[in-house]
C-alpha cells in the first residue's frame, strides 16, 4: 500500500456560516469513519488559518542563524485547510477518497503520493 496526501485547499476569506459548517463538520466526521473502516486511515486534520503560521527559515552565518517570521511566507487567495493522510492501492482509489473528501469539505483537494 501507498499513503497518500490529500491536502484541502481552503479559500481566504469568511467561512460557511454555522449550519453550513455543522453540515460539513458531519460529513467529514463520516468520510473519517468510512476511511477507518476500510482500513485507509492513517492521519487527518484541520489547520489554522494562515495567519496563525510561523515560518522558520535557515538565514546567514553558514546556515547557524534561524530566522522566524510570523504570518504565511507568500500572500494567495488560497490556503492549505486541512490534510489526511490515507492508504491506498494505487492512484485511482487514492482519487477516490480524494473525491469523497471533497464532497464532504465542499473544497478541492489535491491528491499526492508520498516518496517512497
Amino acid at each position: 500500500m501507498t499513503q497518500y496526501l490529500l491536502s484541502v485547499v481552503q479559500p481566504v476569506g469568511e467561512r460557511p456560516a454555522p449550519e453550513a459548517m455543522a453540515r460539513i463538520g458531519a460529513d467529514v466526521a463520516a468520510f473519517h469513519e468510512e476511511l477507518r473502516a476500510a482500513g485507509a486511515w492513517v492521519f487527518a486534520g484541520g489547520l489554522h488559518g494562515p495567519e496563525s503560521a510561523t515560518v522558520v527559515r535557515v538565514g546567514g552565518n553558514g546556515g547557524q542563524e534561524v530566522l522566524l517570521t510570523d504570518g504565511p511566507w507568500i500572500e494567495a487567495k488560497e490556503h492549505l485547510g486541512g490534510v489526511c493522510i490515507v492508504e491506498a492501492a494505487d492512484l485511482d482509489a487514492a482519487l477516490e477518497w480524494g473525491r469523497k473528501a471533497a464532497r464532504a469539505t465542499t473544497l478541492p483537494v489535491e491528491v499526492r503520493p508520498f516518496l517512497g
